[in-house]
C-alpha cells in the first residue's frame, strides 16, 4: 500500500489528475460487450478494432505476463463553452485544439513506468516488467478506467469521473507487478439522458450503446470517403470532431481547469478557426498549420472535405468563390464535397 499511494503522488507530479489500479485479468462483462459491438458492425471502417479484438479481450490477452494494469487521467477540460455560437467559424473538437496528447500523455507515462521499475527495485521487489499505452495500441482503456475507479462509463460511452466531468485523456501502464487494486467506478447517470438527445446524428442507439457509423467524431476523423449525405446537414460548423455528447454533461460542473496540462491550453488559431482561411490550405500549408496536432494525421484532403460539409451548412455566400475553386480539387472526395456545398450554399 506504501508503495501505490507513493504511485499515485508521482503520477499527481508528472500532471495526471486521476489514478487508479485494477487487476489484469479478463473481465466476461467487458469481453462479450466488445464482441456484441463488433459483431453488429458499429465500429464500421475501424478494421483494426476487429483484427485484434483478441487483444482487446483482456490484458492478459495481450501481455499474458501483466498482474496488474495502472489506469491515468489527464484533465484538458476547457475554460469555455464548448457549443458557444461562433457564427462565421468552424468549430474542432476541445481535445484537437491543443497540442498532441499522445505526446503529452506517453512521455509522462514513460517517466512513471521508469519511476515504478526504480522503486519497486529499491523496496526489494525485484525486477518487474510494464508497458505503457495511449490510444493506439488494442487497449480497452475506458473500461479498464472504471474497473480501476477513475469514474464510469457514461451513456454516451465515455468515461466521466465525479471530480474532472468528461474531460479526461486516458492511459495505462501494464505491469507484472501486483498492486491492490481499487473499486471500480459506480454509475451515477440516474435518470439523465442529456447526451444522448444532444447527439446530431443518433449515433446512440440505446443508453450505453454507440453506433460509430453515425458518430460525428468518427464521420470526420475515421471515415476516409465522403460522408453520407444523411449526416452532411447534421455536421453543421463541425470539422474535426464533436464535443455535444460530453458538453452536455451535467458532471462537468465539477470539472476544473486548475488541472488542465498547459500542453492541451487552445492554440488562437485553434480555438474558433475561420473557415475561408481553412477551405485555402494546400498539403504544405495544412502541415505547418497542424504541426504538433492530432489533426495533422487526417491529413489535409479528408480536412478540407469536413471544411466543405461546413461551408454548404454555413449559409455564407462569401464562400461561394473558394468553394468553387475546390470543385476542381485533384481529390474526388474534395470536388464531390465541393459540389455538394454548391448545391447547399445556392439553396439558402
Amino acid at each position: 500500500m506504501g508503495l501505490k499511494a507513493d504511485l499515485a503522488h508521482e503520477a499527481a507530479r508528472l500532471g495526471f489528475a486521476a489514478c487508479g489500479v485494477t487487476a489484469a485479468v479478463e473481465d466476461p462483462v467487458r469481453a462479450r460487450r466488445l464482441e456484441e459491438w463488433l459483431g453488429e458492425g458499429r465500429h464500421g471502417a475501424m478494421d483494426w478494432m476487429e483484427s485484434r479484438a483478441h487483444h482487446r479481450r483482456s490484458p492478459q490477452g495481450l501481455w499474458p505476463e501483466a498482474a496488474s494494469v495502472i489506469a491515468l487521467g489527464m484533465s484538458y477540460a476547457p475554460a469555455s463553452d464548448p457549443l458557444a455560437e461562433r457564427e462565421g467559424r468552424a468549430r474542432i473538437s476541445v481535445y484537437a485544439q491543443g497540442s498532441d496528447y499522445h505526446d503529452t500523455v506517453k512521455k509522462a507515462l514513460k517517466a512513471l513506468a521508469r519511476w515504478l521499475v526504480d522503486q519497486a527495485a529499491k523496496r526489494g521487489l525485484g525486477e518487474i516488467g510494464v508497458k505503457v499505452f495511449v490510444d493506439t495500441a488494442p487497449v480497452m482503456e475506458k473500461p479498464l478506467g472504471e474497473a480501476a475507479g477513475l469514474g464510469w462509463q457514461g451513456k454516451h460511452t465515455n468515461l466521466v469521473s465525479r471530480e474532472h466531468g468528461s474531460w479526461l485523456f486516458l492511459g495505462v501502464i501494464y505491469t507484472t507487478l501486483e498492486l491492490p487494486v481499487d473499486a471500480p467506478g459506480r454509475d451515477r447517470c440516474g435518470s439523465c439522458n442529456a447526451c444522448q438527445t444532444a447527439c446530431p446524428t443518433n449515433a446512440f442507439p440505446a443508453p450505453y450503446q454507440l453506433d460509430a457509423r453515425r458518430c460525428i467524431s468518427y464521420l470526420t476523423i475515421e471515415h476516409k470517403g465522403p460522408v453520407p449525405e444523411e449526416f452532411r446537414t447534421a455536421l453543421g460548423d463541425r470539422i474535426y470532431g464533436c464535443d455535444d455528447c460530453l458538453a452536455v454533461c451535467p458532471w462537468n460542473k465539477f470539472a476544473s481547469t486548475a488541472q488542465t496540462m498547459r500542453a492541451f491550453l487552445p492554440r488562437a488559431e485553434l480555438a474558433a478557426p475561420r473557415l475561408a482561411d481553412l477551405l485555402a490550405l494546400d498539403d504544405a500549408a495544412f502541415r505547418k498549420l497542424f504541426s504538433g496536432s492530432p489533426i495533422k494525421r487526417i491529413g489535409r484532403d479528408r480536412f478540407v472535405r469536413n471544411c466543405l460539409y461546413a461551408a454548404g451548412n454555413s449559409g455564407d455566400a462569401a464562400l461561394r468563390p473558394q468553394v468553387q475553386a475546390l470543385a476542381g480539387d485533384p481529390d474526388p472526395v474534395v470536388a464531390e464535397a465541393a459540389q455538394w456545398a454548391l448545391e447547399q450554399l445556392s439553396t439558402k
